[in-house]
């Protein structure tokens, strides 16, 4: 994360004049826990190249902004179970493994009297000794730190969310509650703060979350447009609750990235799908989308800067005139959300923190006020109550990827795991006031199981037997441990433990104890 010259942060003389409101980005970081469960072509590989391609970049495409002087620029979500492993002491060995390899992947590759393929294989060596650079100089001993600073900057406002990332409308409400309070508190161990703010785990909910939400402490979360009927333009109470659900506009948002389109797909940006084998690099670039693999041209780096300008100004003239457009709808200044996935910028679109970056550059000197969810509510941009029904932010905007006929089996499993797991908890602390490491990793395992990710990989069918695999082996650990305890085999029990943890060791401050205090009253 080496600072760029310092720029002016202040709108330049000629730029364009303010309009009202303001434009909220929203990022949601999260990858499942794949630390320990595989490597290739499922597993660590995933975590390792998204740490590469987006973390890495956008966090020190934040750490300039920071240094120019910028403040408020965005709501950064980071999921626990992410968090977890950016801290991880095995999976920072592997990632700083990992970018070396990268780099010697592309010394091999160089050798070759293509010139095309060697100038590429330059691109790549020269990217992964600035990653390499950027890992040993910030990453090193964890995230956490650069998080905090980042934080501490004013730059960014950082949201939490729910431990493992379970779909939280089909989790027993005692559990839900657990994992949020538990994942409130993990966020604050790592970064000295509590996140008044989360990204609910598929941007799913149901009602009376809300009061769950309040008796936690969060002040806001967001939700997809059609939960609110599309009308975005401003934070809205949720029920009876001062909570405020913030709804990402898909006008705005799909301009980047849809089911259908979006900038990624222009042909100058290189190709995510197509891989060269030999080296592993993405050589290709998206050429046209009816293309085949093998007939994709080139990527060309030098061809690209034009287009991002192109795609900058394209964006920032959309946020401009919907803000424009909405405020005049609603008689008083509006607020547009935009809300991604952060590993969209990076991993699957190559180009996209560099766009990022001019973005959120462009748009003060285009007279648009950049502001965070809580500066949204500070800045008063919040409209009347709103009743809010079953929803997420998947296909159909309902809970079809997670609950649906080609994922029952999950659903089913999900909920004979939690049964057992809750009622064997509720015996080992009905025999003591002790911590009982036993009972917490039966619920670090359950909560594994019921990860939002495994059915969302089946439905889309995206390594879809590793999500099984891995759900099972999660459930099969939570029983085997469950059943040595019920037989009263504490010994066994206590090895089976140990030994899963040794895989599983995530949120070591996770207590089961506080179950207790998930009971409704």
């Amino acid at each position: 994360m080496i600072p760029a010259p310092p720029r002016a942060s202040t709108c330049p003389p000629g730029s364009s004049l303010p309009v009202p409101g303001q434009f909220t980005l929203v990022l949601h970081s999260h990858l499942p826990w794949l630390a320990n469960h595989g490597r290739w072509p499922v597993g660590e590989e995933w975590l390792y190249q998204s740490w590469a391609a987006s973390y890495l970049p956008v966090y020190a495409m934040l750490g300039r902004l920071a240094a120019d002087g910028f403040t408020n620029q965005l709501s950064l979500g980071i999921t626990p179970v992410l968090a977890a492993q950016l801290d991880d002491p095995h999976c920072l060995r592997s990632m700083h493994e990992w970018l070396a390899d990268w780099q010697l992947r592309a010394v091999a590759a160089a050798d070759t009297d293509d010139t095309i393929r060697r100038d590429l294989a330059g691109y790549e060596f020269r990217s992964a000794a600035s990653a390499l650079t950027d890992f040993e100089n910030f990453w090193q001993h964890g995230a956490s730190p650069l998080i905090r600073g980042l934080a501490d900057s004013g730059v960014l406002e950082i949201l939490g969310g729910p431990l493992a990332h379970p779909f939280a409308p089909l989790l027993d409400p005692r559990l839900r509650r657990f994992s949020l309070d538990e994942g409130l508190t993990d966020a604050r161990s790592r970064w000295g703060t509590t996140p008044q703010g989360i990204w609910a785990p598929e941007c799913a909910f149901t009602p009376g979350m809300e009061s769950e939400y309040a008796t936690a402490g969060v002040r806001h979360f967001m939700v997809d447009g059609p939960a609110l009927h599309g009308d975005t333009s401003l934070a809205r109470p949720v029920g009876d609750s001062d909570v405020l659900a913030f709804g990402r506009d898909l006008t705005v948002s799909y301009q980047v990235w849809s089911p259908k389109s979006g900038y990624p797909g222009h042909p100058a940006y290189r190709d995510f799908h197509t891989y060269d084998h030999a080296s592993g690099f993405k050589m290709s670039r998206v050429t046209a989308k009816t293309v085949a693999a093998h007939n994709k041209k080139p990527y060309e780096p030098d061809r690209v800067d034009a287009v991002i300008a192109r795609h900058v100004d394209d964006f920032v003239e959309h946020v401009r005139a919907r803000l424009v457009s909405e405020s005049e709808r609603i008689g008083r200044p509006a607020l547009v959300v935009a809300a991604f996935d952060t590993e969209l910028f990076g991993h699957w679109w190559h180009e996209g923190p560099r766009w990022l970056e001019g973005v959120l550059r462009r748009l003060p000197e285009a007279g648009v006020r950049v502001g965070t969810m809580a500066s949204a509510t500070a800045n008063g941009l919040v409209g009347q109550p709103v009743s809010l029904t079953d929803s997420s932010w998947g296909s159909g905007k309902d809970w079809r990827v997670w609950n649906g006929p080609q994922v029952q089996h999950l659903v089913d499993l999900n909920a004979e795991v939690v049964e057992t797991a809750l009622d064997t908890v509720d015996k080992l602390l009905d025999a003591g006031s002790a911590r009982d490491r036993v009972a917490d990793q039966i619920i670090r395992e359950t909560l594994l199981t019921v990860s939002s990710d495994w059915p969302f990989m089946v439905s889309k069918d995206t390594a879809a037997e590793y999500a099984v695999r891995r759900a099972h082996t999660h459930a099969h650990a939570t029983r085997e441990i469950s059943d040595a305890t019920l037989r009263g085999r504490t010994e066994q029990a206590t090895r089976l433990a140990a030994n899963w943890n040794l895989a599983d060791g995530l949120f070591p401050d996770l207590d089961a104890r506080r179950l207790r205090g998930s009971v409704r009253a």
